[in-house]
């Protein structure tokens, strides 16, 4: 371990509340940030250990030549209120600022020129009324669908999202019988669905994607405007964020593999490490949900085995540097062709000259494994028919980032899978994305899978929650 010395013994079990406390993070990831930070403003003295060499999970930032590069894009929303929460705690806010107004332009390449720009953005009117004017004038769908869109949001903001049944239905076929045409489910639902819960209308759970619709796009006039980083991902989760935690007085040990988890002599818990073995009162495991079915011990869930279940979904990125300015927009949503997102990520590269593009790929199954070669192949030709700038411009690099695990699949019938915070073995607590938050496997759902393990510590150990931790539930 990096400083040399060993973990001090908790305090036993029957110990006042006020006597020190004691918890282990496993996972360095947003969710176990977030949980090691809460425990800490609560006084609790707090292990985080993280197996890789940095933190932040999968949203993190590396090096390629002078580029620093992030994974992949990531994005979230103003309804996002615990990762608004998130950035406020690592002073990270001003890095990564939301848009004053929702405003995506979407360009259709299958059109002609001249018509091939929509846009989909907000007015300052109470819901539905703010989306009216933009979905009258979106042209990408007729006038038919423009109503049929209409009808089946109201129908939507009419779910009621504690409903198990919606988990169980996929939300295609909930579209398709509310009237939306296929042109109404890729030009409308799946250009947010995809890009939101990492599948197809046809292979999401109705009760993830209502949430999300019923959230992003009609519940608050601005719930849906758009936020991102400025700056690459690793500075906000790994630099602001290790700042952060080294001021709460956390012990932070990255490159540190936990091989078993286990309860004690004492009432405690024994996790180890290569060369170690620490005690605590409490443990969080805020791992993926495989790594988390191997170090539960025995008895802690009723049905371990459906954490393996629990499916998941790739993304795969494509990075683009071209030696000029190729797009003079920040971002843009793309139809009639097989890219779906395209963001420029020029200054937060360090990039001093041309311009570096990013094209995000969600629900990339058929396209994870592709070699590099046959991916250039492909995507440039539709870059060059998406944005004409990209014609007369040289590529001076192209590569691509896979993940091949980006999020966990929210088909039907995922919902009964996702367990809670809390385990059956006192004293164990489960965080990530994969959990269940209500919402699908977004930095959103991760930083409020850290608040809930944290809340749940809290509890057990008689401390009380920090007032500043739970103001993003006020907010939302």
């Amino acid at each position: 371990m990096s400083d040399g010395s060993p973990p001090t013994a908790p305090a036993p079990a029957a110990t006042s509340p006020t006597a020190a406390r004691s918890a282990v993070v496993v996972g360095g990831g947003l969710a176990g940030i977030t949980a090691a930070l809460a425990l800490a403003d609560a006084g609790i003295r707090v292990t985080l250990l993280e197996g890789r060499p940095r933190l932040g999970g999968l949203a993190f930032s590396f090096q390629r030549g002078e580029l620093t590069v992030d994974n992949g894009q990531h994005v979230y929303l103003r309804c996002c209120t615990a990762y608004r929460w998130f950035l406020d705690r690592i002073q990270g806010a001003a890095l990564a600022p939301l848009q004053d107004r929702l405003d995506v332009p979407v360009v259709d390449v299958a059109k002609p020129v001249g018509r091939r720009l929509g846009r989909l953005r907000r007015d300052p009117l109470p819901v539905p009324l703010h989306l009216g004017r933009s979905l009258a004038a979106y042209p990408h769908l007729s006038l038919a669908e423009r109503a049929a869109v209409g009808r089946a949001a109201l129908a939507l903001k009419g779910l009621d999202l504690a409903d198990p049944t919606l988990d169980a239905q996929d939300f295609g076929s909930w579209l398709t019988a509310h009237g939306q045409s296929a042109r109404a489910i890729e030009a409308l639902w799946d250009l947010v669905g995809v890009a939101t819960l990492n599948a197809v209308a046809g292979d999401a759970s109705l009760g993830l994607a209502a949430m999300v619709f019923k959230t992003g796009l009609l519940s608050d006039p601005g719930a849906a405007d758009i936020g991102w980083a400025r700056v690459p991902l690793g500075e906000l989760h790994d630099r602001l964020a290790r700042k952060a935690l080294d001021s709460a007085g956390v012990r932070t040990e990255v490159r540190t593999r936990v091989t078993s988890v286990s309860t004690n002599d004492n009432g405690g818990w024994s996790v180890r490490v290569p060369g170690e073995t620490l005690s605590a009162d409490a443990v969080v495991l805020a791992v993926p949900q495989r790594e988390a079915h191997d170090l539960l011990p025995p008895g802690a869930l009723d049905a371990p085995e459906r954490l393996l279940e629990i499916g998941t979904a790739p993304i795969l990125n494509v990075h683009v540097v071209y030696d000029r300015k190729v797009l003079a927009r920040p971002f843009l949503a793309a139809l009639g062709t097989p890219v779906q997102w395209v963001f420029d990520r020029t200054d937060a590269s360090g990039l001093r000259t041309g311009q570096y593009l990013a094209l995000s790929q969600s629900a990339a199954r058929d396209e994870i494994d592709t070699p590099v070669a046959e991916l250039r192949e492909r995507y440039l030709p539709e870059l060059e028919r998406l944005i004409p700038g990209t014609r007369a411009a040289e590529v001076k690099d192209f590569f691509v980032t896979r993940e091949r695990t980006a999020t966990f699949a929210p088909a039907p019938g995922v919902g009964r899978l996702r367990p809670g915070a809390r385990t059956k073995a006192p004293g164990l607590y489960l965080a990530g994305a994969w959990t269940a938050t209500g919402w699908p496997a977004t930095m959103e759902s991760a930083v409020r899978s850290g608040v809930s393990a944290a809340d749940a510590v809290l509890g057990t150990l008689g401390r009380p929650r920090p007032r500043h931790l739970f103001e993003f539930e006020e907010a939302a």
